[in-house]
């Protein structure tokens, strides 16, 4: 676990070392599944602050690593061939997604299917969806059954009304 500050500091010297130019901006942002982003357009990379202060310091510099990759391999590159020799070049070891922990306790629907899987979404799911973990293409078999998790503000002031 680490701070917010501690990531910044950390940003900061990475991209100092790598970027050099000081042409890119770093900060936080609000994301709650995807841990870091590179911004082209803003020349801005930032990183979730939900999912930061999660992380270890090793888990930081690999984020931090994977979005430096990005910039420096530029936009049309993704994570493709070039990104990928770019990444490795920096001495990132990770994959070319995030697979860590997201920020679960902050998705107010939750979802389970019959086979008991739990499922988060940030959004109001709009659609029948069914478990990917219980098959691979959609099974009506597996729909999963949504509910939307009361905040403690929310029912306090239920309770109070």
């Amino acid at each position: 676990m680490t701070t917010l500050e501690a990531v910044r500091a950390r940003a900061e010297h990475l991209m100092a070392a790598h970027l050099g130019d000081r042409t890119w901006a770093f900060g936080f942002d609000h994301a709650k599944t995807r841990a870091g982003q590179c911004d082209f357009a803003r020349r801005r990379i930032t990183v979730s602050r939900h999912l930061a202060v999660r992380f270890s310091d090793e888990d930081v510099d690999q984020v931090l690593l994977h979005e430096i990759a990005h910039a420096l391999a530029g936009a049309r590159a993704g994570h493709g061939p070039r990104w990928r020799r770019t990444a490795a070049a920096l001495g990132y070891t990770g994959s070319r997604l995030y697979d860590g922990p997201v920020a679960s306790e902050l998705a107010p629907w939750v979802g389970t299917c019959p086979a008991g899987h739990e499922h988060f979404r940030y959004r109001t799911p709009t659609r029948p969806l069914a478990c990917a973990t219980c098959s691979r293409r959609f099974d009506p078999r597996n729909v999963i059954t949504w509910s939307r998790r009361i905040d403690e503000d929310q029912s306090d002031r239920r309770a109070t009304a």
